[in-house]
């Protein structure tokens, strides 16, 4: 493991400060408690869990994607993968519940869908919508134009 650090000052005697380094085994690293507590104020506990994680060998690849490419493999999963998926952390749940997911996955699956359809996709959620029954998504289809028609009469 290797920290370094520069010294940022407007002081002149600090302009020709040297980088700072710290090296360390994983080993030595996990049993440096003052560095950990360090690390921690200056990072962050998530950054320095990552760090003991990577040090202990557990690599999280999968949550350490950029979300397009995870957006892009999820889309290939059936239904119930992608529930199981959206149980394993709250990053992933957010991603299997994000509207740009279920927009790919509504798209793919249907023949044709109309501007009016996207309007109420965006205002109840692509998921909702894909959930939503045929007969009811007509219906609220239905409720839509009348709304529109009525306030087009008031103007």
């Amino acid at each position: 493991v290797v920290f370094r650090w520069w010294r940022i000052s407007l002081r002149n005697e600090c302009r020709e400060a040297r980088p700072g380094e710290i090296k360390e085994s994983h080993e030595d690293f996990l049993d440096d408690s003052s560095l950990q507590i360090q690390i921690a104020i200056i990072f962050g506990a998530k950054v320095l869990e990552h760090v003991l994680n990577l040090c202990r060998g557990k690599f999280d690849f999968l949550e350490r994607l950029p979300v397009p490419l995870l957006l892009y493999i999820i889309s290939f999963l059936e239904l119930e993968d992608i529930a199981r998926l959206s149980q394993v952390s709250h990053r992933l749940k957010m991603i299997c519940n994000s509207n740009a997911l279920w927009e790919g996955i509504v798209e793919s699956l249907c023949d044709t869908i109309t501007p009016e359809m996207r309007e109420l996709a965006q205002e109840m959620g692509w998921k909702q919508l894909f959930f939503t029954n045929r007969l009811q998504l007509q219906l609220q289809l239905r409720r839509r134009r009348q709304k529109h028609a009525e306030k087009e009469k008031l103007t």
